[in-house]
């Protein structure tokens, strides 16, 4: 065998060799795990939080928004549960525990806050100018006129002075102190999804 005849024989030999050894690789389809899933899902309840805070603002002079904007945020938790329903249905073989459901149903809302609170950053720097606030303390005004008692008006006083507090934040401090609300409503949300949400196994049901 001459030397071209040898290069020839080791190329092809190589080539069955990859050949043969790739027909034995594993293909590996890797699992989510609970933090992609739930950053996953809660993206979409986040983009669903950004598109019913846009009818927040347009609701001070649209009573018919402002309306649709409350029943959407009462929507709310049963869009957690049928989310975290459907995780624990597609992912999760139709079994969860309460510790995992719970703990998918904390990322989820916390992905979403953390998506919606850009959209509130920017809306309070670039977009609002005092509107909300100003809105507010015209219909307080308008209370204020057919207050018929002392305690009615010492009611309206405070929440004068409440939007007075509100109006000299910045931006930021809006958007983390809604990021504080978000958070602490959505752990006692948290709480009931999984607990209607968990499932043992078939085998351990029967």
């Amino acid at each position: 065998m001459n030397f071209c005849e040898k290069i020839h024989f080791f190329t092809i030999k190589n080539t069955a060799i990859c050949h043969k050894n790739s027909t034995f690789v594993p293909k590996i389809n890797k699992k989510p795990t609970l933090q992609e899933s739930a950053m996953r899902y809660g993206t979409a309840m986040g983009i669903f939080w950004t598109l019913k805070f846009v009818l927040f603002p347009m609701g001070m002079e649209n009573p018919l928004l402002l309306t649709l904007f409350f029943f959407l945020t009462l929507a709310v938790p049963f869009i957690g549960y049928f989310l975290t329903r459907k995780y624990r249905n597609e992912e999760c073989g139709g079994a969860i525990t309460f510790s995992r459901a719970f703990m998918f149903v904390i990322f989820m809302y916390l992905f979403a806050t953390l998506f919606v609170t850009i959209a509130h950053y920017i809306y309070f720097r670039f977009m609002d100018n005092g509107y909300i606030v100003s809105s507010y303390e015209s219909m307080l005004s308008q209370f204020d006129t057919i207050a018929t008692t002392e305690e009615m008006r010492a009611s309206i006083e405070q929440f004068k002075e409440a939007l007075k507090m509100v109006g000299d934040l910045s931006p930021i401090e809006i958007s983390m102190q809604l990021i504080s609300q978000n958070i602490f409503y959505c752990s006692l949300i948290a709480i009931p999804t999984a607990f209607f949400v968990k499932r043992k196994p078939q085998t351990e049901q029967s």
